[in-house]
């Protein structure tokens, strides 16, 4: 495991971080924090015991509990002892090892290992690279940047995929590639 860097205090600072969630602001009177996840399952934010944050500067700080409450996650971290000290933590970013991840079945995948792939029709042409992914309810939907035209004028394209069967027929991590069964008039 590589280490990028140090912060001033000395500590250490994991090559393997994911962004996964920022404070909306606290929750209750004691302390605790709200946290909107960045995907819609958020099983790694509640099993990593030490996260991340970005401000002042990037630290660890240890969460003592944490569980879901509706689409965010609320939290109790070391430290933040009070509705104030909890309010001051509005808008930090949350990031957690990557090795804190749960595993995942065979035909799972986490959205952050798919965005940079590359995306080819099942005929081999380059359609573009994921650039995110976001959540309609039913299914995720890869938003696939399209190469440029060379054209100055033309803003960038971007194309959505359904990330269901029917349209994506393999994802090549290895070969940092999703083929697809999609044309760029669809």
């Amino acid at each position: 495991m590589s280490l990028l860097h140090s912060t001033s205090s000395g500590t250490s600072i994991p090559g393997d971080l994911v962004l996964v969630g920022y404070v909306t602001g606290a929750y209750g009177l004691n302390g605790w924090v709200r946290i909107k996840p960045y995907s819609a399952e958020a099983d790694a934010m509640l099993h990593a015991k030490t996260w991340w944050l970005d401000k002042p500067d990037l630290h660890d700080v240890e969460m003592m509990q944490s569980k879901i409450h509706g689409e965010d996650v609320v939290a109790r971290l070391m430290g933040v002892a009070d509705r104030n000290a909890a309010e001051a933590l509005k808008g930090v970013t949350v990031q957690i090892r990557r090795s804190h991840f749960p595993p995942l079945a065979d035909d799972e995948f986490y959205w952050v290992d798919l965005v940079g792939l590359a995306v080819e029709d099942r005929q081999g042409k380059h359609l573009g690279v994921v650039s995110d992914l976001m959540d309609n309810g039913a299914h995720p939907i890869l938003r696939v940047a399209v190469p440029e035209s060379g054209d100055p004028g033309k803003k960038p394209q971007e194309i959505l995929i359904p990330f269901v069967d029917r349209f994506v027929k393999t994802v090549d991590q290895a070969a940092k590639k999703i083929s697809v069964d999609w044309e760029l008039d669809y």
